[in-house]
């Protein structure tokens, strides 16, 4: 069985975070990631000003990878529209793209990363793979996103959890004119919709969705077509081709954190705290949780869960709050009105970011 001194599982923006900082310390770290190569995972897309700042702390300029720039929020509840110019410039990049670039981060810096390969489970500091193979680390990091881990489940409770939809929209004129400088939100009964500009001239369409609602439509493309008449511009920006392909993810756990930690395990990104994405930036939290484990492992300190817990607590309860008025026609009214008087948007968008 091969040890090391630390061991990542993951390579995301959290899990390459982590191994960054620690190899350039020294540490070594082994991560496992279980994609052979560059690929698009259902969550991210949207750069907030937080995320591109963990990012320039890592030495990585998102603008050089061709990182569309973002200004303005518009969002969308039926035909009412309201627009707000962010407090600082956002951007919109692939993950395929963003992933790959913090991997090779990671792997300049001395990280070895093992791809194509599936953690299975995990047993103390232990994680079994693929093959029946086992590696040890004096410390294990999680970095599995919203997949769970056997052994190392996060205790969601009896939460309601959320549905993730993915698709790319091809490049057309009309498309990319209205999306130029924006996210767009589109807000319906039980989900969200967002959509922005990426790198290689798609429009990246994420939804999240109650499970219940999920289930009642029968499949990402009936769930589409049931929102002609609470999302008419959402219906008008996807066009008359329904995407064919749809990446998802299951049992979402919005709101949820993990406020106390087990020795000389550490888990970032959405194992350490799951926002919101329609107000907050789970690549941010991603970013900041990695580098803030690895310091902390690196300086013997043992409170870095609480420690985390407490620093997500205000951008996570916040973005809930938003979520819950964006998905309930009763709260969407409201929360229209009070996104259009000036400076109000921009507040609610400071407030969600982990910094």
């Amino acid at each position: 069985m091969h040890r090391t001194s630390a061991l990542i599982v993951g390579g995301g923006p959290a899990g390459a975070a982590t191994a960054t900082v620690l190899a350039r310390a020294g540490a070594m770290p082994v991560v496992i990631e279980r994609s052979r190569g560059p690929h698009d995972p259902v969550c991210g897309g949207f750069l907030g000003w937080d995320a591109i700042a963990a990012l320039g702390k890592l030495g990585l300029d998102p603008h050089s990878l061709g990182a569309r720039p973002i200004h303005r929020l518009r969002l969308v509840a039926g035909r009412r529209i309201v627009e707000a110019r962010l407090p600082h410039e956002a951007a919109g990049l692939s993950r395929r793209t963003l992933d790959a670039a913090l991997l090779g981060l990671a792997e300049a810096a001395g990280a070895s990363v093992l791809r194509g390969r599936t953690a299975r489970a995990v047993s103390g500091n232990r994680v079994r793979l693929d093959g029946n193979e086992e590696l040890a680390g004096d410390a294990l990091f999680l970095a599995t996103g919203k997949h769970e881990l056997r052994g190392a489940e996060r205790d969601i409770g009896d939460r309601p959890v959320s549905v993730g939809l993915r698709a790319a929209l091809p490049g057309r004129a009309g498309l990319a004119m209205a999306l130029d400088g924006t996210i767009e939100l589109h807000l319906f009964d039980g989900g969200y919709c967002g959509l922005l500009l990426q790198e290689d001239g798609t429009a990246n369409l994420c939804l999240s969705v109650a499970r219940g609602r999920m289930s009642a439509s029968g499949g990402p493309a009936a769930l589409v077509r049931s929102l002609a008449r609470e999302a008419p511009l959402l219906i008008d920006r996807i066009g008359d081709t329904l995407p064919g392909r749809w990446d998802a993810i299951a049992g979402v756990p919005y709101g949820w954190r993990a406020k106390t930690g087990e020795a000389d395990r550490y888990r970032v990104g959405d194992q350490a705290a799951v926002i919101a994405s329609l107000a907050g930036d789970g690549i941010a939290i991603a970013l900041t949780s990695g580098m803030a484990a690895a310091d902390s492992f690196l300086r013997g300190e043992a409170d870095f869960q609480a420690g985390f817990a407490r620093r997500a607590a205000r951008p996570v309860r916040v973005a809930e709050l938003l979520r819950h008025l964006a998905e309930h026609r009763f709260g969407r009214g409201p929360m229209m009105t009070l996104a259009a008087v000036p400076g109000v948007a921009a507040t609610a968008a400071r407030l969600t970011r982990i910094g």
